[in-house]
C-alpha cells in the first residue's frame, strides 16, 4: 500500500475518533443530571408543607419590615392554603404554634374532602372566592412574643384532627408595600437608579 495513503487514512480515523470522543464526552456532560425546572417550585411567597392527605401551600408572615426586626406586638398575618387530598375525609384545622408567638385562628376551620382551605388573603389575588362569603373568611393573626426579621424561617406547627400535625420554617414576606426610593418617599423612582 502506498505510505501517503496510509498515513491519511491513519489521520482520517485518528480525527474520527477524536470527534467521537469529543461528542461523547459533551453528550455524557449532562448525563445522571435533573433538570432544574423538574425541580423548581413555583413563584409564590412561602414554602410548603404536608401533614397526612393535607398539603400546605405558600405558607408565610405577612409582616411588614421597617426596621432591622419587626418587633413584639406588631401585626403579622399568617398567610397559607391547605388542600385535602383525601377523596372522602374531611379534617379540620385544629391549631397553629409558634414559639416566636401566639397565633389566633377565626373563621371555619374546616377542609372539605377534595377541597381547599384558604387562610388570609394572599398579595395579588384580586378579591375573595365568588362563594365565600366575609363571615366565612378564615384568618390566622400572630401576636409576636420575640422579634422576627426577614431572611429567616421561624417553626410553626400545624395540627389537623385527622391528618396530625407537621412543622415548618416559615418566612416573612413583606407583601406588597411600595419600594422607597434615596429620599425615603414611598413610589416609584425619582431619580435614577436602580
Amino acid at each position: 500500500m502506498n505510505p501517503l495513503k496510509l498515513r491519511r487514512s491513519a489521520v482520517s480515523t485518528g480525527v474520527a475518533a477524536c470527534g467521537l470522543v469529543t461528542a461523547l464526552a459533551i453528550a455524557g456532560c449532562g448525563a445522571g443530571q435533573i433538570s432544574q425546572v423538574a425541580t423548581q417550585e413555583p413563584a409564590v411567597n412561602g414554602v410548603n408543607a404536608a401533614a397526612g392527605q393535607v398539603f400546605l401551600r405558600n405558607i408565610h408572615l405577612r409582616a411588614p419590615q421597617e426596621s432591622d426586626y419587626v418587633q413584639p406586638g406588631s401585626p403579622v398575618e399568617l398567610i397559607f392554603v391547605a388542600t385535602n387530598e383525601s377523596p372522602d375525609e374531611s379534617d379540620k384545622l385544629v391549631s397553629i404554634t409558634s414559639d416566636v408567638g401566639t397565633v389566633s385562628l377565626s373563621g371555619d376551620r374546616g377542609v372539605p374532602a377534595g377541597g381547599v382551605l384558604l387562610v388570609g388573603e394572599p398579595d395579588g389575588q384580586i378579591s375573595a372566592l365568588e362563594n365565600v362569603e366575609a363571615a366565612d373568611a378564615v384568618t390566622a393573626d400572630v401576636t409576636l412574643t420575640k422579634p422576627i426579621t426577614n431572611g429567616l424561617t421561624y417553626d410553626f406547627t400545624f395540627e389537623f384532627e385527622k391528618a396530625g400535625q407537621t412543622t415548618v420554617g416559615v418566612p416573612i414576606s413583606a407583601g406588597n408595600v411600595p419600594r422607597r426610593d434615596k429620599s425615603g418617599e414611598s413610589g416609584g423612582n425619582t431619580g435614577g437608579g436602580h
